[in-house]
């Protein structure tokens, strides 16, 4: 892994950006940020096309291992669009942004 990973925090992800959440199904859905998209990082290397090339992409977990992870990788494979979320949903939360739910409990980070 490179030892520089594109950060950014949650007030500096503009309007435009695509949220892709790497973290598994059960993680997904008891809580995520409103207009994300899910891809589970065990299915990254067989869905490459889904990620945008054309947009900034900031990529998201629960406190930015994964998602750094997955950062490094598809810069690996000639994504420049891409970024870290720093600290995670968890700091996502904490800097106040919202969350919602796909499983009828209220939204939580997990």
């Amino acid at each position: 892994m490179p030892a520089e990973i594109p950060t950014v925090a949650a007030s500096d992800i503009g309007p435009d950006a695509y949220l892709l959440d790497v973290r598994e199904d059960e993680e997904w859905r008891a809580g995520h940020p409103p207009g994300a998209h899910h891809l589970p990082m065990s299915e990254l290397p067989g869905r490459l096309a889904d990620v945008p090339r054309d947009r900034t992409v900031v990529v998201v977990c629960r406190v930015g291992a994964r998602s750094g992870q997955v950062v490094a990788y598809l810069r690996q494979h000639g994504w420049h669009n891409v970024h870290n979320l720093g600290g995670g949903l968890h700091r996502w939360v904490a800097d106040g942004q919202p969350l919602v739910s796909e499983d009828g409990q209220p939204a939580r980070v997990r």
